[in-house]
């Protein structure tokens, strides 16, 4: 698989509809992804003195940091309304092969900055609720 540009990898928020449209979330610089397994240690005497783990155990999730310069897009203002009524909502994370993923994430944060002589900033972060799955 040959590498792939960063700025391709986007974070998309769902319009809401019975058959929803994605749209960008505009001015993000830098979008990371973590999927998360807990683990289930089911060592014991038997296990010769090394951890075992129970495959297909424990919670899954998905957490994902982003940050960016503050565009006042429609997406934007999607993000915000959902951190401030605690809404759960479809979002779209798609990388530059055509690879994407889709869940129901939770704002678990959102921070805007800015300095007197520079741009709106922001950093969010998102955790998933439910499945999370490549489509």
């Amino acid at each position: 698989m040959p590498a792939q540009k960063g700025s391709a990898f986007l974070l998309k928020i769902s319009d809401g509809a019975a058959t929803p449209t994605y749209n960008t979330v505009a001015g993000l610089r830098t979008t990371q992804m973590s999927i998360n397994g807990e683990l289930v240690v089911v060592t014991s005497k038997d296990s010769g003195g090394w951890r075992e783990l129970l495959s297909g155990a424990g919670t899954r999730s998905v957490s994902v940091s982003a940050a960016g310069i503050f565009l006042g897009s429609a997406a934007e203002g999607q993000v915000l309304g959902n951190a401030l009524a605690g809404t759960i909502t479809d979002y779209e994370l798609s990388f530059e092969g055509g690879e994407k993923m889709r869940g129901k994430f939770l704002v678990q944060k959102l921070e805007y900055a800015g300095d007197f002589n520079g741009e709106r900033n922001y950093t969010l972060s998102l955790e998933s609720s439910g499945l999370v799955v490549q489509v």
